[in-house]
């Protein structure tokens, strides 16, 4: 009987993963706005049906437009130090996804720095993706964009008060964690708002390192 009980689950578990594998197929492929892309449409996105943590970033950067690989770059070392995450466990696909609210690169503003991420991908994307990461206990959200998309009736005015108002969201599954974007911007942001290295980033590691566990 216990057999069989996990011939069961190693199938179910097998249908799973070849139905994300479909899906996250159809979203790489897709250029429903790549006449709005400088580079051109390389979406990325990534995570396996049993992630049990979700981090929904911003859009990539040119960094990982040019290797297809989400948070390899500085910002990326930032948010892997918040986590108290090595890379190789960051990138284990088994235990966490990440999940832009714009898949590609979006393009640099006239006066600077990346213009904001695409509006197409989330609506026309998310619900789907989320379908099927049914074991999501933790999602970060990272950055104003995911912020104001995930948390819009119980966001405070600023990116600021909302993360400071972390202790609102429930840590029960499914759970909704506010976190700032971990550009080089943020190095100041940090020094103004020390409670966050203080309060938040202990926190934040502890239910990391619970999920993430083996």
């Amino acid at each position: 009987m216990l057999s069989a009980m996990t011939g069961q689950a190693g199938t179910g578990r097998a249908k799973e993963e070849r139905a994300l594998a479909d899906l996250l197929r159809e979203v790489r492929a897709c250029a429903v706005c790549a006449a709005h892309l400088p580079f051109g449409p390389r979406p990325v996105v990534r995570g396996r049906a049993g992630a049990r943590l979700l981090i929904i970033s911003q859009a990539p950067g040119t960094r990982v437009h040019e290797t297809g690989l989400s948070f390899n770059d500085r910002s990326g070392d930032r948010l892997r130090d918040w986590l108290g995450l090595d890379r190789d466990t960051f990138y284990d696909e088994d235990r966490i996804a990440i999940l832009p609210m714009g898949f590609c690169y979006p393009g640099v503003l006239p006066n600077g720095g990346d213009k904001p991420p695409r509006p197409e991908c989330a609506p026309l994307w998310h619900a789907k993706l989320l379908a099927r990461w049914p074991r999501i206990a933790l999602t970060l959200l990272v950055g104003s964009y995911a912020i104001d998309y995930y948390l819009r009736a119980t966001r405070r005015p600023t990116m600021t008060e909302t993360v400071a108002a972390w202790r609102q969201y429930p840590p029960d599954p499914p759970a909704y964690l506010p976190l700032p974007h971990p550009s080089w911007r943020t190095t100041a942001w940090e020094r103004k708002n020390p409670w966050f290295q203080a309060e938040l980033v202990p926190e934040l590691r502890k239910r990391v390192a619970a999920l993430v566990a083996r």
